[in-house]
């Protein structure tokens, strides 16, 4: 009997790893920081705008997965593709997505990228290559093969990523998709983000066996990365598009995180499916934020200063967005029926 194929689940070797940043200045990590810092910010406003009655419907915090996003989207030129998900707003403003239109759509005002209908959920920038966030779990998964397909024909070498939680891997889809991606040898990454929790149940009692065991069976290279690190995300993820752009094929890149708040903003009392012991455990020793800025100041490319000095940046720029989103006007009714599909 054949034997059968296989992927061995791989981690970027410390000699590499390090090669790979190494050959990132400091100016880019600090923007890579400031990138962070936009999207925990950003979701603070969020997370504020819900609970002053100012934004429709519900959202799905980022904070805490914000390494991610942003070690995903650093390796990807702006052309590059990401399809998102219902937590899908740092994955937005990581592939270069504005705050203020951002903040817009939430509030379903004309300036938002989607003139205000689709909201927190429905987000989609195709000028930054992003082909939108999708509330389906798993949704996006032949979008983006379909992408990755689309730049091979095309022969563009362009990448596409594809974010989805852990809860994706109960989703047929999804492997229908890699299936025809490893067969053809598609340019996309499957970005499989592990907060542990599927809406209110842990992983543990609903994905069965190992979940990088479920890429080893197309013979997928598969990656596994500690995703509150941004320099371990950023190493993997440029290796999987260095890889993709060369023909090798597909990557499915495994992240742990957590994310700090609920499923959504109305998720308030989450004692009934994790302790606030956990949650503290997370928030004071596993903050993205933090591990890259002590990281910076370990190494001598950041002192006190210059968090403070971004911090201000930031939140200067982001409040700037909430007020425009405010004070932007509605679609009119007349475009009720434009720009919707079925």
């Amino acid at each position: 009997m054949a034997k059968a194929r296989g992927s061995r689940v791989q981690r970027p070797t410390p000699a590499r790893e390090h090669e790979v940043l190494a050959s990132v200045p400091r100016d880019q990590w600090l923007a890579v920081y400031t990138q962070m810092l936009t999207i925990r910010v950003f979701e603070e406003h969020v997370h504020d705008l819900w609970r002053r009655g100012k934004m429709p419907g519900l959202a799905h915090l980022y904070i805490g997965q914000e390494a991610v996003a942003v070690g995903v989207c650093q390796a990807l030129r702006p052309d590059d593709y990401i399809t998102s998900t219902h937590r899908g707003h740092g994955h937005c403003l990581a592939k270069g997505a504005a705050a203020d239109r951002m903040f817009a759509e939430l509030l379903g005002k004309a300036a938002g990228y989607c003139r205000g209908k689709g909201g927190s959920m429905h987000i989609a920038d195709p000028e930054t290559g992003n082909l939108g966030a999708n509330a389906i779990v798993a949704g996006s998964a032949g979008i983006a093969t379909g992408a990755a397909l689309s730049a091979k024909m095309r022969g563009s070498a362009q990448v596409a990523a594809c974010f989805f939680g852990e809860g994706a891997l109960g989703q047929g889809v999804l492997y229908e998709a890699m299936n025809m991606a490893a067969l053809w040898k598609l340019p996309v990454i499957y970005v499989c983000e592990n907060n542990l929790y599927n809406e209110y149940t842990h992983y543990a009692e609903t994905t069965a066996g190992e979940m990088a065991a479920r890429s080893a069976a197309f013979a997928i290279s598969t990656t596994e990365v500690d995703g509150q690190d941004v320099r371990a995300v950023y190493a993997a993820a440029h290796a999987a598009v260095q890889r993709a752009r060369q023909g090798g094929g597909p990557t499915f890149l495994l992240c742990h995180t957590y994310r700090f708040h609920g499923h959504h903003v109305g998720d308030v009392d989450r004692s009934y499916y994790r302790s606030k012991e956990e949650e503290q455990q997370w928030r004071s020793g596993r903050d993205p934020l933090r591990i890259l800025a002590d990281w910076l100041r370990a190494q001598g490319m950041a002192q006190p200063g210059d968090f403070e000095r971004i911090e201000r940046s930031v939140r200067a720029l982001v409040e700037a967005a909430v007020q425009f989103a405010l004070s932007a006007p509605y679609p009119e009714a007349s475009e009720v029926h434009q720009d919707v599909y079925a």
